[in-house]
């Protein structure tokens, strides 16, 4: 909303300084049309970075100009630091694919309740729990989602928490971490090992 007041007051600035130089009608509106869209498309792109940002990384690698963001080696994943300063995995969920925070910091997973939905998970007569998160305490449910796969890490009946105040995002926590034999930051990279047996659960 902010966003898009100061840009209606940007349009009348710039019409405020045509029309003081007495240009023809159809000229100013054409001008105002035409930096209403260049400012349209700005924000636009400013509201949806981190999408286009991983459109521009994927084309990138398959074209072979940047490396892809989520490489498997064998059993182990090696994820880039993306640009916001975090680590992002591929992940399904029964299926589903998403893209998830892996955040160290969450002792157990969470999921949207959209995310939720999505993969089939029961959740709504799921034990009432009070979570701590960065914006301050929510109420969520506690679930399990039967089966995560992290390119060729499977891991099965892991407890998540759900709630609507996640808003679209998907958090991988400590209780996926502690099922591989490790977990560590190599430079900008995120390296995740299973056990021997290649057994998560």
């Amino acid at each position: 909303m902010i966003q898009l007041v100061g840009l209606i007051g940007f349009l009348l600035l710039i019409l405020g300084s045509l029309s003081v130089r007495r240009l023809r009608v159809g000229f100013l509106i054409k001008t105002v049309l035409g930096w209403a869209a260049i400012g349209a498309a700005i924000w636009v792109a400013v509201i949806n970075k981190d999408a286009i940002l991983d459109q521009v990384r994927a084309i990138g690698a398959q074209i072979g100009v940047t490396e892809p963001a989520q490489v498997a080696h064998g059993q182990t994943v090696r994820i880039r630091l993306s640009p916001d300063g975090h680590f992002w995995a591929r992940a399904t969920i029964n299926g589903v694919e998403r893209r998830m925070l892996i955040d160290s910091g969450a002792t157990v997973s969470a999921i949207s309740e959209d995310t939720a939905r999505a993969a089939d998970i029961a959740f709504e007569n799921g034990a009432p729990v009070r979570v701590s998160t960065a914006n301050g305490a929510i109420d969520a449910r506690r679930a399990n989602i039967n089966r995560v796969d992290v390119g060729p890490l499977t891991t099965q009946d892991l407890t998540v928490f759900v709630a609507s105040s996640f808003g679209d995002l998907d958090v991988l926590g400590m209780n996926f971490l502690t099922r591989l034999k490790s977990w560590r930051v190599e430079g900008n990279v995120l390296i995740l090992e299973p056990q021997a047996d290649g057994d998560l659960t």
